[in-house]
């Protein structure tokens, strides 16, 4: 008979249920950024400026951000005391729902505040439960993977961020083509688009969540959890611990994924702004049509998709630190070449995109194993979530926003943009400096610091 140990989680159970519901939480995520947009602006908040009306729909966009650190925590403190199963399975339940309930909320024109209220809702119910899934899914992860391979398993939760981006987007392609009139101005939806069409893919959504709940109620707790348990490790206020024991390295995490987030979100969320918006507007854009510029920005997502799972070998063999500085300052060289790419035609607009959602992958990628190894097991749902949410008020909530004040102060051009990317990137390459190396650190070696 073999001494092997057999694994609590078989190796393909892990990998599925760490992907699917990070896939559904982000097509949740993406289906609201394109719907903001794309549609939102009309419907929810109709104002005489559409700079102006866009800016409210992104700012709505921004405040799930604000929640997520909110959810992190709450979802964290259920996750380090009952189990990483239970909380997964709640936060997939909250996202899912609210994402339903969106499709269905009535518009502006119908019962005026109360319909942006209801969405504001709901956008702040996304971000709660997205806050307590990319921990847990990352710790499923990581906790489960075999020696020297947890940068490569901690790839396949962030690989649900593309993949959930081509999902959204594609469906709301397909959706946008089949309800297109004919001689309607291809940057704007059309009325059946805008009356109807655009709810589909919230109401999608409830198909998928049946399909990750399946999988992730087969799940069994890993064994790094259940011997912290077993130890007598349990922490009753987790964040309490953390902030008293790890604050420096909250701290530090939180800006390791400052540039990611920024980089992000102008990539998805506002370069599909700068993309179809009409050359001849106060605030000028590329011109592209909507159909147009979602399928360069799908193609470039691939890229995303390739360089997620590149960056796991590559994080394994030169270490999480080492890699993500050279990709940092990838990234601030990218944010002042924004201006000669999108200037150089369709060539440089897509290079744009491929080179950004290729650094895009190199960055994202390694954070799925180098966060949570910041963390002791008892404290890990908990220290992990709250970095990477955190960050996502620093980044994700505001970038956006600024984005766009940013592009309108320019009148149109992106440079102001690029630099802001720079400047980022530029405070994560400082964190990454001061950070050490976590690439040989057990977590049962980080337990045990949690007895410290």
């Amino acid at each position: 008979m073999s001494d092997t140990p057999t694994p609590a989680n078989p190796r393909s159970r892990v990998l599925v249920a760490s992907l699917v519901g990070t896939t559904i939480e982000f097509y949740d995520f993406y289906v609201y950024a394109t719907a903001a947009v794309l549609v939102f602006p009309a419907l929810f908040f109709p104002a005489g400026d559409p700079t102006t009306a866009l800016l409210a729909s992104f700012a709505v966009f921004g405040a799930a951000m604000v929640a997520r650190p909110i959810g992190a925590i709450f979802f964290g403190h259920l996750g380090d005391r009952l189990g990483r199963k239970t909380t997964l399975v709640i936060s997939l339940l909250t996202m899912g729902i609210a994402t339903f309930l969106i499709g269905t909320l009535p518009t502006y024109e119908t019962v005026g505040w109360v319909a942006t209220a209801l969405l504001v809702l709901m956008r702040l119910a996304q971000g709660f439960a997205l806050g307590g899934e990319w921990s847990g899914a990352a710790l499923v992860a990581t906790e489960n993977a075999p020696e020297g391979k947890r940068a490569i398993y901690g790839t396949f939760p962030q690989l649900g961020a593309p993949l959930g981006f081509i999902l959204a987007n594609g469906l709301f392609l397909a959706i946008a083509a089949l309800l297109s009139a004919e001689g309607a101005d291809p940057t704007r939806p059309s009325e059946a688009f805008l009356e109807w069409g655009w709810r589909v893919p919230f109401l999608f959504s409830a198909v998928m969540v049946v399909i990750g709940l399946w999988v992730r109620l087969r799940l069994v707790e890993s064994d790094v959890f259940t011997k912290s348990q077993d130890a007598g490790l349990v922490r009753k206020v987790p964040l309490a611990s953390v902030v008293r024991n790890q604050g420096k390295q909250l701290v530090l995490g939180t800006f390791f994924m400052l540039a990611t987030y920024v980089l992000f979100y102008l990539m998805t969320a506002f370069s599909l702004s700068f993309g179809t918006a009409a050359e001849d507007l106060a605030v000028p854009g590329l011109g592209y049509g909507y159909t147009t510029f979602v399928l360069m920005l799908i193609f470039g997502v691939v890229f995303f998709g390739i360089f997620t799972m590149v960056s796991g070998p590559l994080a394994e063999k030169f270490g999480r630190r080492r890699l993500l500085i050279a990709v940092t300052l990838g990234i601030i060289a990218f944010g002042f070449t924004w201006v000669p790419l999108v200037n150089a035609g369709n060539v440089g607009v897509m290079l744009w995109l491929v080179i950004g959602f290729s650094l895009m992958g190199l960055t994202f990628g390694p954070m799925g194993a180098l966060l949570p190894e910041l963390f002791p097991t008892s404290v890990r749902y908990t220290g992990s979530g709250v970095s990477y949410n955190v960050a996502s008020i620093l980044g994700a909530a505001v970038a956006p926003f600024i984005a766009v004040a940013l592009w309108k102060q320019a009148d149109g051009s992106p440079v102001l943009v690029g630099v802001y990317l720079s400047a980022m990137a530029v405070i994560t390459l400082i964190s990454l400096l001061i950070g050490k190396e976590t690439r040989d650190i057990a977590l049962e070696e980080t337990q045990e610091l949690a007895t410290a």
